[in-house]
């Protein structure tokens, strides 16, 4: 072989290498950021880059329990990160609407109860195809948008602009995660990587990540979080429903 062609050979071997590094090295959607003291972690989703999808029971009929447990690709795509999509009863079932590819599985709850879930207006976090939105229960019923994944959670953070009305600076303080609306294609999932109120939580949604409406999903001892670019390895109790987001195949 000439000297020309290993040269070429070696620039095209180079050129390879550099360009499936870059592509290993795709930036995640997720970010560490600090907001009035408090560490987080955001993860901004373009529904058209990536396909938000919702999990609960394997097919066995087992919940899958574990962040880490939930298919590592889909047709879409591998996943980027999961975390957990919302409060549910001791056997893991969700306790409001849960919606998983267009087949609703739980009925919406409308009763009123006790704890965070009962602290009205709560909320439904929907998607369908490349869009999402969030909206108060009450609302979703009313206009009933068609929804391929749906999750109901409670109380909402950010109601068209404006806080919970419930909200005060003397709620306790808890790991919490949840997910805005910034516009019908992204979706804006955020967890507290310190503990933090109501207040804090949803003024960060409204004032910082520019959500109108935004939902609570959860909280609790520890923030639930696998993203294995970020060396996040998942929840340390089992959990019900579950929010996994998958690149979209190109």
């Amino acid at each position: 072989m000439s000297l020309r062609s290993c040269g070429l050979l070696t620039f095209a071997l180079l050129t390879f290498c550099f360009c499936a590094s870059a592509s290993l090295a795709a930036p995640t959607p997720c970010q560490s950021i600090t907001v009035e003291g408090a560490a987080y972690t955001i993860c901004e989703v373009d529904l058209r880059r990536y396909a938000v999808r919702l999990f609960w029971r394997k097919p066995d009929g087992d919940p899958y329990g574990s962040l880490a447990a939930l298919p590592p690709t889909q047709r879409a795509g591998r996943l980027i990160f999961a975390m957990n999509a919302g409060m549910y009863a001791p056997d893991y079932r969700p306790v409001g609407l849960y919606v998983e590819n267009g087949r609703e599985l739980v009925r919406a709850s409308t009763k009123p109860g006790p704890g965070n879930f009962g602290m009205r207006p709560n909320g439904i976090f929907y998607v369908t195809g490349e869009t999402a939105g969030v909206l108060d229960t009450v609302s979703f019923l009313r206009k009933r948008p068609a929804a391929d994944f749906a999750t109901q959670s409670g109380p909402m953070l950010v109601i068209d602009g404006q806080l919970h009305p419930r909200f005060g600076r003397g709620h306790s303080r808890k790991f919490r995660d949840g997910v805005g609306v910034r516009d019908a294609h992204t979706a804006v999932f955020a967890i507290s990587d310190t503990e933090v109120t109501f207040s804090d939580f949803a003024r960060l949604f409204r004032d910082r990540l520019k959500c109108d409406n935004a939902l609570f999903l959860d909280g609790g001892s520890a923030p639930s979080l696998y993203a294995p670019e970020l060396r996040r390895n998942g929840n340390l109790f089992p959990l019900g429903p579950m929010i996994g987001v998958y690149e979209r195949a190109p």
